[in-house]
């Protein structure tokens, strides 16, 4: 059964930087894409990033000038560094991963920018 588990969010102040972590229960190559989306309060959830299995990435239009996603195959872990936090950066965020057209989430880590 495929999991992956997100690390890494927590309260911070604005201006500040943080890096998420999601490990993945198997070879992240196996995987078509794999990614991050948000869940800000009270909002839908919205693309953040993804990376696809040759190392192509892609950015939501409001993050990419702050976000970086990258992989580590050997330890099948995606990361999201946020730069800059600011307070509209508060969300749950998750990540993925889809195999062709089925999709494999995590359960979310909660990112809190507040001073």
């Amino acid at each position: 059964q495929v999991q992956l588990v997100e690390s890494g969010g927590g309260l911070v102040q604005p201006g500040s930087s943080l890096k998420l972590s999601c490990a993945v229960s198997e070879n992240i190559f196996n995987f078509n894409n794999v990614g991050w989306h948000r869940r800000p309060p009270g909002k839908e959830r919205e693309f953040v990033a993804r990376i696809n299995v040759g190392g192509v990435t892609h950015y939501g239009e409001s993050v990419k000038d702050r976000f970086t996603i990258s992989r580590d195959h050997t330890k099948n872990t995606l990361y999201l560094q946020i730069d800059s936090l600011k307070p509209e950066d508060t969300a749950v965020y998750y990540c993925y991963g889809n195999i062709l057209s089925n999709y494999y989430w995590g359960r979310g880590t909660q990112v809190t920018v507040s001073s």
